[in-house]
């Protein structure tokens, strides 16, 4: 396993790293002790980052990750989780429910630090409220010694620079950013210079574009249009036509860029975390990428966006 720094935060975390979500039944009912193996496999493996969020099953992926991570010792992995959504369409950027969320989470975690505090899903909220009322409250637990790093996340990517650009130099050290760097769709790369000038760390998810570049293709709610789905889909069956595991493809091109700090894969089948290690440590098929990348390249850089009507970035259809 590969390690790189995130950022200015000083935390130096796997190029792979583990996203919790799966353990919440964000994309199938799992068996919680098939959970807990797999977050201890993705530990065994080098895996030192570990994402989560109240959101995903309403507690339920922070309450198994707490349970799976009784026993290791504290300091040999990094924690984030986030704040401000709770359920399907329950948003709340209160600095009263920054506390009380922390708090809740920690307990769920069962830790009184995190790693990196995340303020989650930053398109749904008024950003003045963030930069006034919910960051300056994230600060405060930070101060106290609660929280080392402060971060923010969200689909659209005009969302980090309308936040980073109203709040002094630190405030804000790291972004997850899903579904923005991955073989079809790579916009997330134009932001790198800025995000590097600014010191803060860059965390990349959904390398399959949640889904879409596997043999399963996108859940049923997925948000990508017919057209993208469709180009997606014509690279899925390329590679399986040729014997080749598009996922394995997808989660090498996200980890091979240097100004990407981690990237985050989810599952909940510790013989898929075993997979997808392997596939990052594997010398990659140039060759087939390039093959890869000219079928995708009619949906290059399309994209699909959400939230309020100001902090969705523009579509490229």
């Amino acid at each position: 396993m590969h390690y790189r720094q995130l950022g200015r935060t000083g935390l130096k975390v796997s190029v792979l790293s583990y996203g919790a979500s799966p353990l919440g039944n964000a994309f199938r009912p799992i068996d919680e002790g098939e959970g807990i193996r797999t977050v201890r496999t993705a530990l065994d493996l080098g895996i030192n980052f570990l994402d989560t969020s109240p959101h995903y099953g309403v507690t339920r992926s922070e309450t198994v990750l707490g349970r799976a991570l009784q026993g290791v010792p504290r300091e040999s992995y990094h924690l984030a989780t986030k704040l401000g959504q709770y359920g399907e369409g329950h948003f709340d950027f209160s600095a009263a429910r920054v506390a009380t969320s922390f708090n809740e989470s920690c307990r769920r975690l069962g830790t009184d630090y995190i790693d990196v505090l995340h303020c989650h899903d930053i398109e749904f909220a008024d950003h003045n409220q963030i930069v006034n009322e919910t960051l300056p409250a994230m600060i405060k637990l930070r101060e106290a010694g609660r929280v080392g790093h402060l971060g923010l996340t969200g689909l659209p990517l005009k969302v980090f620079p309308s936040i980073l650009d109203r709040v002094p130099d630190g405030t804000v050290e790291a972004v997850l950013s899903f579904c923005r760097y991955c073989l079809n769709d790579t916009g997330l790369e134009a932001l790198l210079p800025y995000l590097q000038k600014k010191g803060v760390g860059v965390i990349n998810a959904s390398a399959t574009g949640m889904g879409l570049l596997t043999g399963r293709g996108g859940p049923d709610w997925h948000p990508a249009p017919p057209a993208i789905k469709a180009g997606c889909r014509r690279a899925v069956e390329y590679c399986a036509s040729v014997g080749a595991d598009i996922t394995s493809l997808a989660l090498q091109f996200a980890v091979h860029h240097p100004g990407i700090a981690t990237t985050l894969v989810g599952t909940a089948s510790p013989d898929n975390i075993r997979k997808n290690v392997a596939a990052i440590e594997a010398p990659i098929d140039f060759e087939l990428m390039a093959k890869v990348l000219a079928v995708l390249q009619p949906i290059h850089n399309h994209n699909f966006t959400r939230g309020r009507p100001e902090n969705r970035d523009a579509l490229i259809p």
